[in-house]
């Protein structure tokens, strides 16, 4: 059976189109979304149109237009994601001098599910010195299967295939630099905390005990990672972190400031700390736009144009480069597991501001 991946060549275009686009960032001369951010803070890719976009009116418009959606469910394979009111919806973004806007629920907290992924994938390039890590360790192909494949295992070479599906962000979690297990998980989470800019992300022990209670497909997937010497640590130990990794509890705006992170050129806008080299940032964004969807990311890429990452607990983050990023939360999910209201929010924002990165993408 053939699986059709993005090959190297593309994979190149990709990465070249934003290096592109952080060069105009570096040349052009136009105005800020705002205000022009601080010396301190490079930024990696294009600077905006002239003028400032109305955010606050697209927030809110969006919000208002897709509350009444009712398609989709909640995830149930882990069951207390179950029992999150459907209802809830909230929609941010954050800007790369920092300035939030927002709509809905945005203080109620999630667990971040997959939307952990990218970031750290992000630790391990930040260890390792450069994005190559990933590629050889890992793997940057996307699968064209489920999240949870453990069909994609066996398919292809690579194993782990991609640092944003369950294999290979179990993999990343082995590949942190940690003394022990303890080491390892204070690491992963002070890692999502800097790019949150919140010191005090919590552990939603409900959620982890769920999550890991019924983690059978995972810790198969560890397993045979670990039998193929694609995982890098013990394979129990791989799993409990990424599990707690799954857990770690966000707001919509904690995750819009984790888009403009990466937006920012890897430096968080609230804090001004540096979490990611900024030449890691563009092989960063060429992996979310080719797998941050799931086995949608193609048509994602299509409708939207953005690098984007989607979780199973109802958020989705999208990352316009060098400007800001749109984040997004409802629990209600379509069948490849995407937040069914978040994702229509964020392609009309990102539609009506025509910041697709190979164009602007229609309404």
């Amino acid at each position: 059976m053939h699986i059709p991946t993005i090959g190297s060549a593309l994979r190149r275009t990709i990465v070249t189109a934003v290096l592109a686009l952080a060069a105009s960032a570096c040349t052009a001369g136009v105005a800020t979304d705002h205000a022009q951010a601080p010396a301190a803070r490079p930024v990696a890719a294009v600077a905006p149109a002239p003028g400032a976009e109305p955010f606050q009116a697209l927030v809110d418009d969006a919000h208002a237009r897709f509350a009444g959606v009712r398609d989709g469910k909640n995830a149930d394979y882990i069951p207390i994601l179950a029992t999150i009111p459907s209802e809830l919806y909230g929609v941010a973004i954050a800007t790369r001098d920092g300035r939030v806007y927002t709509a809905g629920d945005v203080d109620y907290r999630f667990s971040i599910q997959s939307v952990s992924k990218p970031f750290t994938a992000a630790l391990v390039m930040q260890q390792y010195g450069g994005p190559e890590i990933i590629a050889e360790k890992i793997g940057v192909e996307p699968t064209g299967l489920p999240f949870n494949s453990k069909l994609a295992l066996e398919i292809h070479k690579a194993k782990s295939v991609n640092p944003l599906v369950n294999a290979g962000a179990i993999a990343a979690v082995s590949l942190v630099k940690a003394k022990n297990e303890k080491d390892r998980w204070q690491l992963v989470l002070r890692n999502l905390e800097d790019f949150a800019g919140d010191p005090k992300l919590p552990l939603l022990e409900k959620v982890y005990d769920s999550e890991y209670s019924t983690a059978f497909g995972n810790r198969g997937i560890a397993n045979l990672l670990f039998n193929s010497e694609r995982l890098y640590s013990d394979p129990e130990e791989a799993l409990r972190v990424y599990t707690k990794q799954c857990s770690v509890g966000i707001n919509t705006v904690d995750l819009a400031l984790m888009g403009a992170t990466l937006a920012n050129g890897g430096v968080n806008p609230k804090t001004g700390k540096r979490v990611l080299d900024e030449t890691s940032v563009p092989e960063l964004l060429a992996i979310m736009l080719t797998a941050g969807f799931y086995d949608e990311s193609g048509r994602w890429s299509f409708d939207a144009g953005l690098p984007a990452k989607t979780g199973v607990g109802g958020g989705i983050v999208a990352v316009v480069p060098g400007r800001f990023a749109i984040a997004a939360f409802s629990p209600r999910l379509n069948e490849a597991g995407n937040s069914v209201r978040a994702q229509k929010a964020i392609r009309y924002i990102a539609g009506k501001l025509g910041v697709g990165i190979f164009g602007a993408n229609g309404q």
